[in-house]
């Protein structure tokens, strides 16, 4: 690296010119805000066609084709970008911080710089405010950035592009297969509860299971450790929830507590309050728990219906569909009354839980192998960053297979 060159990044750009829309009101511009750049693809996604007189107070900073922006409002969300054509002369939002680099420094060897776990890793530790993290201009230009001459930097810049290219297909196809595996499983779930089999009996399914609304504990009850776990919408999701309720951030003594309240093994529990409705997450317990006044359990009848027989039937069905509430959705005992299912005898429901198990699991199994590969690209893509930028990269490495 004895012909790269170490400046501060305010050494290397020029300045970006200001403007005040609202002084030609009649005259409209393309505006680009904070959200419109979009952090998986590295692009501009969405612009608005504005008057001046409707300007809002960030539509400041006028940028040129082939400028390389970055918000500095939650800078590590990675919202990076370079002007279009299109948007050359057009106005972005005073939360981006505008790269105008001079001669030496080849916009695109810029724009795989701000990729860099260094860089990146300088805004984290800068951000401030607790909701609203930022780093400010200052910050952003006192930043050094090595580089070699021209030439050099668009060799690189080339086998970037082209690995990069690589990735970014292989990534296509994995997440197009991560997708053709769950609606496999998915496919195989509405087959066996849209059919109608010989002997299948259709209940109400308030009539074969017991419904049961979580309850309120109070605050000075809950522990780190106890007898009875206690599961809030947000522990549905702790490592090993995925589907089965295993564990738990919070437990309760089982003498303090109501034992009407306690759900068995074998319950399907879903959020029954709010936007958390809508993310379908069911699962079914593995323990003995609580659940809060957020959380709805159905306990099975077996006599009727198999604890597992149950959940599956759950991942097929929409919560939305029977929720009520004008502006937050709400789920209660009564949405379930016009809820109708047919169900086959016992030995069938363990003849198709075994299926449906097994299907499951293989289809976990692709999913942990394609989520796998995804991450090894991510870790690829950092990896190409840090041998650009220490002078290590050289013909054509880094091509995803």
């Amino acid at each position: 690296m004895d012909d790269w060159t170490t400046r501060l990044i305010q050494d290397v750009m020029l300045k970006t010119p200001l403007t005040d829309p609202k002084k030609t009101p009649d005259v409209s511009f393309l505006y680009v805000d904070v959200s419109g750049v979009s952090n998986k693809t590295l692009e501009i996604t969405t612009s608005e066609e504005l008057l001046g007189k409707d300007a809002p107070s960030r539509a400041r900073r006028i940028v040129s084709a082939g400028d390389v922006i970055f918000a500095t409002v939650r800078p590590t969300l990675r919202r990076i970008a370079i002007v279009p054509d299109y948007l050359d002369g057009q106005v972005v939002s005073t939360g981006y911080f505008v790269f105008k680099p001079t001669s030496e420094v080849f916009n695109r060897f810029l724009f795989y710089y701000l990729q860099t776990q260094s860089f990146m890793g300088k805004m984290e530790s800068l951000q401030s405010g607790a909701s609203y993290p930022a780093v400010n201009d200052t910050q952003v230009k006192g930043q050094s950035i090595s580089y070699p001459p021209i030439p050099e930097q668009q060799r690189i810049v080339a086998i970037l592009d082209q690995a990069f290219a690589d990735i970014e297909k292989t990534r296509a196809n994995a997440e197009q297969n991560l997708k053709n595996a769950r609606e496999l499983f998915d496919s195989y779930l509405n087959q066996v509860f849209n059919q109608r089999g010989e002997g299948w009996v259709e209940y109400n399914l308030k009539d074969i299971v017991t419904l049961k609304s979580g309850t309120t504990v109070k605050k000075e009850l809950e522990k780190t450790a106890g007898d009875i776990a206690y599961i809030k919408v947000s522990g549905m999701s702790l490592e090993g929830n995925e589907k089965e309720i295993t564990t738990a951030n919070t437990f309760l003594n089982g003498t303090e507590i109501n034992s009407s309240n306690v759900l068995p093994v074998g319950t399907t529990i879903f959020p029954k309050r709010g936007g958390a409705i809508a993310t379908n997450k069911k699962r079914i317990t593995a323990i003995p728990l609580c659940i809060d006044l957020n959380t709805m359990g159905v306990i099975p009848k077996k006599a009727f219906i198999l604890p597992l027989y149950l959940y599956f039937f759950f991942k097929t069905f929409d919560l939305l569909s029977i929720s009520n509430g004008t502006t937050i959705p709400q789920i209660n005992n009564y949405s379930f009354d016009d809820l109708k299912l047919s169900v086959p005898d016992i030995e069938t429901q363990e003849t198709l839980i075994k299926k449906l198990t097994q299907i499951e699991t293989s289809t976990d199994d692709l999913s942990f192998k394609y989520e796998a590969k995804l991450n090894s690209l991510d870790e690829l893509k950092k990896s190409l960053l840090h041998q650009a930028f220490s002078g290590e990269l050289t013909k054509t490495e880094g091509h995803a297979a």
